[in-house]
């Protein structure tokens, strides 16, 4: 495939190595240098409402930042119309519309990096415990739902693609462990996770649509990226990534029904046992070569997790979630952590509500609310880790 310059993704700029445009290729290798990336959708909402970054004690672009501590990669997040959902109330916005989300990755195009975009199929957050229809598509029969996600997937990568903000790795759902577009679209949890706010809800479900459903929902998801965006690689989201039985159990129900695809994204916010990611990452190269594999959340563990990544052919990267404001954030506030720290490791050690968001019982005295404007600064120490990351990976000349 002849490179473009935008497929190039500004590598000299960025003295990024080996940021090609990937063809498709039948073995699950890297189609890319290895990717440091960060999700950071939340930038343009703090940014409006007055945060400001700061490297070394100088006022700087946050990508500038992400860039300068060797980041290559950053992921948006897209809602249908979070207008009547997650920007609903919030000053400015709607966040994380079309529109929007079309503005941030122009801007993340023009500094050089590898853009991802998930497509929620929401008005708000889809995740474990939540994978709500659009309103719009509430009381829509499934056959008419299926051509609505086809229709949807299709007019949004095409309204990117128009305005020179198509992805360079396109994500269908988010952490869909369960399914998406519920009921029609969800799936009932057959293993336990050892997560028991997670099994609580989900081991007990009735009227879910099962995997027939699910899959033809992601099917029409496929076919119009494949159709609309040719050559840009796809993927899939599955939450547990310490979890090998479901990981394994759910990937084969969706390759048995026929969902095709480049890749499949991990959150890694915990592990029942160590080694429990190694384990998912070395038996999913195994058992699926022709398929890629990636970080696709995570906060804490930040060298350890990327390793583990980086040791298989087919590890495509990883995105740290949030990373300005999020748990163990790479920013301070008034010189601690920017967000609300790191979380432990086991589940047996405390359970991160990353991994059952919103199931776990609500805090005996209410957080006060944070003001996500003000000053940011890089923490040096987490600065200097992904320098050095970025020099190990290759990813930095």
């Amino acid at each position: 495939m002849r490179l473009t310059r935008r497929q190039t993704i500004g590598a000299g700029a960025l003295g990024v190595a080996g940021l090609a445009a990937p063809a498709r290729a039948k073995s699950g290798g890297r189609p890319w240098s290895y990717l440091i990336g960060a999700d950071i959708s939340w930038v343009p909402e703090d940014e409006f409402i007055g945060a400001t970054y700061y490297l070394d004690g100088v006022k700087k672009d946050p990508l500038a930042i992400f860039r300068e501590a060797g980041f290559n990669a950053l992921k948006l997040r897209l809602f249908v119309d979070p207008a009547k959902g997650y920007s609903k109330g919030k000053p400015g916005g709607p966040w994380c519309s079309l529109e929007q989300i079309t503005d941030f990755s122009l801007r993340i195009k023009r500094a050089g990096f590898h853009l991802s975009t998930t497509l929620h199929y929401s008005d708000t957050w889809a995740d474990p415990q939540h994978q709500n229809k659009p309103a719009a598509w509430a009381d829509l029969p499934f056959a008419t739902l299926v051509d609505t996600v086809e229709r949807y997937t299709a007019d949004t990568w095409a309204a990117l693609k128009k305005a020179g903000a198509a992805p360079d790795l396109a994500i269908l759902g988010n952490e869909t462990t369960f399914g998406m577009l519920w009921p029609e679209g969800r799936v009932p949890l057959t293993i336990p996770t050892g997560n028991p706010q997670t099994d609580e809800v989900h081991m007990k479900v009735t009227g879910a649509g099962g995997y027939d459903r699910f899959a033809a929902l992601l099917k029409a998801g496929v076919s119009a990226t494949r159709e609309t965006l040719p050559g840009v690689p796809l993927a899939i989201h599955n939450h547990l990534g310490r979890h090998w039985p479901i990981v394994r159990h759910w990937t084969d129900s969706l390759i048995e029904r026929g969902v095709e695809f480049d890749a499949l994204g991990f959150s890694c916010y915990q592990q029942q046992a160590e080694a429990d990611w190694q384990r998912t990452f070395a038996e999913f190269s195994k058992r699926y070569p022709d398929k890629g594999f990636f970080a696709i959340e995570y906060s804490s563990r930040k060298r350890y997790l990327n390793d583990l990544v980086h040791a298989h052919p087919n590890g495509w990267g990883s995105y740290i979630w949030e990373p300005t404001r999020h748990q163990e954030a790479i920013f301070l506030k008034d010189g601690v952590s920017a967000g609300e720290g790191p979380k432990p490791n086991l589940l047996s050690q405390g359970i991160n509500g990353a991994e059952a968001p919103g199931a776990a019982p609500a805090p005996l005295v209410p957080h006060k609310p944070r003001d996500n404007g003000g000053r940011y600064d890089a923490d040096p120490t987490f600065i200097r880790l992904y320098q050095s990351m970025a020099k190990d990976y290759g990813v930095t000349q």
